[in-house]
């Protein structure tokens, strides 16, 4: 059976996560919904029970479905068939001859999408500029124990170097919030957090 995830939380004023357990992987998959003039927009969605269905509905329609990495599909297809909504995902995706739309490094629905060279392949990270500013990873940072908050490990990463080196990238963004695909998010000074974190790479 699919991770199905039971409860939303909400993080005003305009975003909602969930997550639940998958025994097959044996790690926490977390899922991001940020609501737009639009509508909202779902980041790596996993399953949701009715009840949380009902609940996300309440916020809002779904309007796009974003994948941070090629591992990421989760439950994006049954959210696309429930909403109608598309599905962008990385060109590793397109390539492999799925029906997703391309998530190309840039703007989307007033989101930027930056790419993280070197984490898990089709990476990217997506920016809120709204203040006081979130920052939504996919793999390249993960927040759950035993390692706490820190880098992607090695051993999964394509090159953690060059991800050290993407990373980097986001310190020129202002953003107070951070949310991960796996582990809790950071509400309060995450860009503190990150920096702190990267200085102790180099």
């Amino acid at each position: 059976m699919p991770p199905l995830a039971h409860e939303l939380q909400l993080l005003p004023p305009y975003l909602a996560l969930w997550h639940a357990y998958d025994r097959t992987a044996r790690v926490e998959l977390y899922s991001t919904a940020i609501r737009t003039g639009d509508g909202l927009i779902v980041i790596d969605p996993t399953a949701l029970n009715r009840r949380a269905f009902c609940e996300l509905d309440r916020l809002g329609p779904v309007t796009s479905i974003l994948l941070t990495n090629v591992n990421h599909e989760r439950a994006a297809d049954s959210f696309a068939n429930n909403y109608a909504a598309p599905i962008f995902g990385p060109k590793e995706l397109i390539d492999a001859g799925n029906r997703f739309r391309r998530l190309a490094e840039g703007a989307l629905h007033g989101l930027d999408v930056i790419a993280i060279d070197g984490a898990a392949p089709g990476e990217i990270a997506i920016y809120d500029p709204r203040s006081p500013g979130v920052l939504i990873i996919g793999d390249a940072l993960i927040n759950f124990d035993p390692y706490g908050f820190s880098l992607l490990p090695r051993k999964y990463c394509t090159d953690q170097k060059l991800m050290i080196r993407s990373l980097t990238r986001l310190l020129d963004l202002q953003f107070e919030k951070m949310l991960f695909a796996h582990g809790l998010p950071i509400t309060t000074r995450a860009h503190d957090r990150l920096t702190s974190l990267l200085e102790q790479t180099s």
